[in-house]
């Protein structure tokens, strides 16, 4: 096991950054697919992408002119309702899970090739997939109450999946949510455990602990990074779109009626500025790219996978520096040069983007 340790925290660049426009962008023109809200999404080898939300899976074409919905909602084969994630193979090979179906299906070009059962939990999501083809789990939800347990923190936990036999083997546990008390308020902010998958192992992250663990699929750890940050307060610039993404989720959850999804923000807002000044988690949900790096946006209340600058760290541990993203933009994949995203405009109209990495003009 390699620690590595910085005394603060490293500043500068990394070594790339976003080009200054989008190779495309597909959602805001005529004839575009009309995404309400995308969850996850994935570059195809050729420059395409493919991307999901609630009720279905859709590849935007290598120029972002057409698109093709691959899987539209419902239950039969082929169908989807709640597509957490999607992992590509290859050009033409996608795998998306389904945590409401409880079921994985691989699509080849247009077509379903094969159908495997998950684990009947609604808790488990798939972080991953490891080098023999086992499925490397995390606990999306939490397994279980975390009001008035014994432990500070609910546990969770990163489990290998066999999708031949339906075996489970539990590897290593992790800190997932912070206990409550009965009769308190749930705090409108608070820290998390999240689990991601880089090149094949588990990466852990408590967003109020500025530290990264590595581990691999049997739940060995191999590396941890650390470093000594200054604490990070809210901010009133730091809710500048808190509002306009919180009207999104909802519209999307179909939250109540219109006039009580505004009461219910005015509510949250308050929530917020009253923390103002106060330790808010030292970053977003982390994601890996396919080179095995770590990014951790940073963090924004109310869309905490949405803050730039990201973090950039190395598979060594080495702190690779900053990149910077466009205003209300969420990357979802990193793949070679190219970096797929997330826009929303000043209407709150949703597009996704991909963007060439160049090498960062500062250095």
């Amino acid at each position: 096991m390699r620690i590595v340790e910085y005394a603060g925290q490293p500043e500068g660049e990394a070594p790339f950054a976003l080009a200054a426009e989008p190779r495309y962008r597909h959602g805001a023109n005529p004839g575009d697919y009309e995404f309400q809200f995308v969850d996850t999404g994935r570059l195809l080898p050729d420059g395409s992408a493919v991307v999901a939300w609630y009720s279905e899976v859709i590849v935007v074409s290598p120029d972002g002119t057409t698109h093709e919905v691959l899987a539209t909602a419902g239950e039969g084969p082929g169908e989807v309702i709640s597509p957490h994630a999607v992992f590509v193979l290859g050009q033409d090979s996608v795998f998306v899970p389904d945590d409401r179906l409880s079921r994985l299906t691989l699509f080849v070009g247009d077509s379903v090739a094969r159908i495997s059962s998950l684990p009947r939990a609604g808790h488990f999501g798939v972080a991953g997939i490891g080098s023999s083809g086992e499925l490397l789990l995390w606990n999306r939800h939490p397994a279980s109450l975390w009001i008035d347990i014994e432990d500070e923190w609910l546990a969770g936990h990163m489990t290998l999946f066999d999708i031949e036999t339906g075996t489970l083997d539990t590897v290593a546990s992790y800190d997932h949510f912070p206990r409550q008390r009965s009769g308190e308020e749930s705090p409108i902010i608070r820290p998390m455990g999240e689990v991601t998958v880089a090149a094949g192992r588990f990466v852990y992250t408590r967003s109020d602990r500025p530290e990264i663990t590595w581990r691999l699929p049997d739940g060995t750890i191999t590396r941890i990074v650390r470093w000594r940050p200054e604490p990070n307060l809210l901010a009133e610039e730091l809710l500048e779109h808190s509002e306009a993404y919180m009207r999104v989720l909802y519209r999307r959850h179909r939250v109540g009626s219109e006039a009580r999804r505004e009461e219910i923000i005015r509510e949250d807002m308050a929530q917020y500025r009253a923390m103002i000044g106060q330790p808010v988690p030292f970053f977003g949900t982390p994601f890996a790219d396919a080179a095995g790096n770590v990014w951790l946006p940073s963090y924004r209340p109310a869309y905490p996978e949405e803050g730039s600058p990201y973090t950039v760290i190395s598979p060594d541990g080495e702190w690779l520096g900053q990149v910077e993203t466009p205003p209300r933009f969420r990357i979802l994949d990193v793949t070679g040069n190219l970096l797929l995203g997330v826009q929303r405009d000043n209407l709150d109209i949703i597009s996704v983007a991909v963007y060439e990495l160049i090498p960062s003009p500062r250095r």
